[in-house]
């Protein structure tokens, strides 16, 4: 019998364990036989990854980062979903207030999310710095750190982030270009009251991480039979839709330069974030 490939993926809600349930089922009916280790954090996953007991990680963006840095750089980035790609973060702040720019959040508050999450927290300071506003000196952080070790994949501390400014707690809060799309148009956010002040540079978002030592071959079996699912069935749909993608797309590295970038001027792995 054929050894499976294992992959790991963390549980960052419920519906995680059902998404794979799907991709296992699709894979073994395809002639690539997978199993999934499930992790808490990302951390316990990029470690599994580095150790050999995993062929494929599913991460995060900042994970991808870890890995790579623990690594010195012999990871591989092989698959990532449509929507992964070309991402941005915004900066929020109530209209017709004293904040209309970045440089205004000199002196004020600014409301983010988890310490870890690269969409709330990491590359939206990351905005701040550029403009030459140190987070802890020039802007007070306001952090939300809600299930830290899972990367902000899930929307507690970006949400808790914008009712702290509705509440009039914070003077502007950061959120994925999703999340702001989503929430100004099913009444979470009234865009007449708040709008976008900023935004960063394109990024991307979680990628299917290998160890260069991975065999080509079972890369080859496998990125094969990921790529044949398809949205225009509806047994991969249900399964595509709860994990946001219409596509799956080969993976790349050039969409991490604003989180490395951000991760080493807040000195995150070195524990000195804001």
């Amino acid at each position: 019998m054929e050894k499976p490939v294992i992959v790991g993926a963390v549980l960052y809600d419920p519906k995680v364990s059902v998404i794979w349930d799907i991709i296992r089922d699709f894979f073994e009916a395809n002639g690539c036989p997978m199993d999934v280790v499930f992790f808490t954090n990302y951390e316990l996953q990029v470690e599994a990854l580095l150790k050999g007991q995993l062929d494929v990680a599913w991460n995060s963006p900042l994970a991808w980062v870890d890995a790579q840095r623990r690594s010195g750089g012999k990871c591989r980035a092989i698959a990532m979903r449509d929507t992964d790609r070309d991402r941005v973060s915004h900066i929020v702040a109530r209209k017709g207030g004293p904040v209309t720019r970045v440089a205004d959040l000199k002196g004020r508050t600014l409301a983010v999310g988890a310490k870890d999450s690269p969409q709330a927290t990491l590359i939206p300071l990351g905005l701040a710095q550029r403009a030459g506003l140190e987070p802890g000196r020039d802007i007070t952080v306001k952090r939300f750190d809600v299930l830290v070790g899972k990367h902000g994949d899930h929307v507690g501390g970006e949400l808790d982030a914008f009712l702290c400014l509705k509440e009039g707690k914070a003077d502007a809060c950061a959120m994925l270009d999703m999340n702001w799309d989503r929430w100004s148009t099913d009444g979470t956010i009234d865009p007449h009251r708040f709008g976008v002040i900023a935004t960063t540079d394109k990024f991307d978002h979680c990628v299917f991480t290998v160890r260069e030592d991975f065999p080509p071959a079972r890369e080859k079996q496998w990125l094969s039979a990921l790529f044949r699912m398809s949205y225009e069935n509806p047994q991969h749909r249900q399964m595509m839709d709860m994990e946001g993608l219409k596509k799956w797309e080969p993976g790349r590295t050039t969409g991490f330069g604003p989180l490395s970038e951000a991760v080493k001027k807040q000195g995150f792995f070195e524990g000195r974030g804001a």
